[in-house]
């Protein structure tokens, strides 16, 4: 993997070593950053606003594969999908911390690559690294990530508030991460049995980025600011939009009806997900790792978003008793169910 470059052992470096090297081109630009990397911890001061603060662990073949993931497209991506826990809350994430765990198979420089991308994200979305820690692991590479924000009370959206009659409205479209990953998967394979043969993915570039490089949707809390919207509830899709809004419904008490018809796909993600005898709607319904945001809003609220060409409305939430229900393009009428990413569940063999 590394074997075009020049390598520098982390032994010589040691801890302390390595950490002064990979954070020398930190720059801090948030004003709410006081103090960053350098103490004992980071000083944030947030003016009276309240602080949102998620966490992500992310395991060597658990969570992202090297066979086919760049070290800078993982950097950018454990920074992303964090991210995105705070502006599911209708949040600004302002700080992250990053910490690694990594055995001696990677040099200085793999690390300098995976912390590239982390750099990357940062600048990207205005957001200060401000601390982290580094180990030594025996289970290949581990990644934790830590991101804070802040919010006005009155702003932020908890998955418990959606209610009956409410919009269920979903941001840019969904199943092209999966689809990505079908996709990368099926070429890791061929290059296995064969090395010889290149990968094919000429023409996929969409849908591969969707897998290695997503993109939170800060926009979109931006934009339902701009608009005058608040959202009665928000979550974000990491684990499939059927997972998602059966937590909403639950947490709020409702149940809710979608419409196949309305659920947002990206036509090389529909087309794709043909060829692999896939149907796209299941990749949109348990996929997952879409990064997308669910929300609802108040029926008052249709006209301002019906002209958003970023949101779909997907259907409305109902009582409790109405359960959880998808109505398909032939007009049936199914239950739904998750299906999507389980964190315990035992590898196939």
């Amino acid at each position: 993997m590394f074997d075009n470059k020049e390598k520098t052992d982390l032994e010589h470096l040691g801890e302390f070593g390595l950490i002064a090297h990979i954070t020398k081109a930190v720059e801090l630009t948030e004003k709410s950053t006081l103090k960053g990397i350098g103490d004992d911890a980071a000083v944030l001061d947030f003016s009276g606003k309240k602080t949102l603060v998620s966490t992500d662990l992310l395991l060597e073949g658990v969570h992202f594969d090297l066979r086919y993931v760049p070290l800078k497209h993982l950097g950018y991506k454990a920074v992303q999908v964090n991210l995105s826990d705070i502006y599911a809350m209708n949040g600004i994430a302002s700080q992250v911390t990053f910490s690694i765990g990594l055995s001696s198979r990677f040099p200085l420089e793999a690390v300098e690559e995976l912390y590239a991308g982390v750099l990357l994200a940062c600048n990207a979305y205005n957001v200060d690294l401000v601390g982290g820690d580094t180990s030594t692991s025996q289970q290949g590479l581990i990644i934790s990530v830590t991101s804070i924000g802040h919010a006005k009370e009155a702003d932020i959206a908890y998955r418990h508030g959606a209610q009956e009659g409410d919009l269920v409205c979903v941001s840019g479209d969904l199943g092209g991460a999966y689809i990505g990953l079908q996709l990368l998967e099926r070429e890791k394979r061929i290059f296995l049995e064969n090395p010889n043969i290149q990968p094919d993915l000429e023409g996929k570039d969409y849908i591969i980025e969707r897998q290695l490089k997503p993109e939170a949707r800060k926009d979109i809390v931006q934009l339902l600011a701009d608009i005058g919207i608040k959202p009665t509830a928000m979550i974000d899709i990491s684990d499939g939009l059927a997972s998602e809004i059966l937590h909403i419904c639950e947490a709020s008490g409702k149940g809710c009806r979608l419409y196949e018809e309305k659920i947002p796909i990206d036509p090389m993600t529909y087309d794709t997900a043909r060829e692999f005898g896939i149907d796209p709607t299941i990749c949109a319904l348990n996929g997952g790792e879409d990064y997308e945001l669910l929300f609802t809003v108040s029926q008052a609220d249709y006209d301002k978003i019906k002209s958003q060409p970023d949101i779909s409305i997907i259907g409305h939430i109902t009582e409790q008793a109405a359960g959880c229900e998808l109505i398909s393009k032939s007009g049936n009428v199914h239950p739904i169910t998750a299906q999507g990413w389980n964190a315990f569940a035992k590898p196939q063999v």
